[in-house]
């Protein structure tokens, strides 16, 4: 059942495979098989490494605005993100707005519709975040009763 949503943050020219054992340790008992969608911030649209691995899984690739970042909430903000980019966090908040991605008003989160399931996680210098809507999983399960 594919109901993540991976958020990722990577430096420049970060490798495929260096994006990828970062995602994989960030899953931990999860599946990469769970994995809908990719995001990160549209700045990043040509990064080879950050394509290639999509490519590789056949994953669709999102990016968002750092305004639509901004919108989010980070419960831990990074001093380096804030001064480099002026948000508070790019892999959580990219997360999460894939994982509510086409479920109405962008940005209009809350908790039963969207959670992290894994918080910023670093790994080589790649950080990756973890969402899961409610919203999707009931939606590949239409006979789910545990709400």
């Amino acid at each position: 059942m594919k109901t993540l949503s991976v958020g990722i943050g990577c430096r420049l020219h970060s490798p495929a495979e260096q994006i990828e054992a970062a995602v994989r340790a960030a899953l931990g008992a999860h599946s990469f098989d769970e994995i809908r969608s990719v995001a990160s911030l549209d700045t990043k649209a040509d990064e080879t490494g950050l394509l290639e691995f999509c490519a590789r899984h056949a994953l669709p690739l999102t990016f968002f605005s750092l305004d639509q970042i901004a919108s989010m909430p980070v419960a831990e903000p990074s001093a380096a993100v804030r001064e480099h980019l002026g948000v508070d966090g790019v892999c959580e908040p990219c997360a999460l707005l894939a994982a509510t991605a086409g479920l109405g008003e962008p940005g209009a989160l809350n908790a039963d519709r969207a959670r992290l399931v894994v918080r910023k996680t670093v790994h080589a210098g790649v950080t990756v975040a973890i969402a899961s809507s409610a919203a999707h999983a009931d939606s590949e399960h239409p006979n789910n009763d545990t709400q």
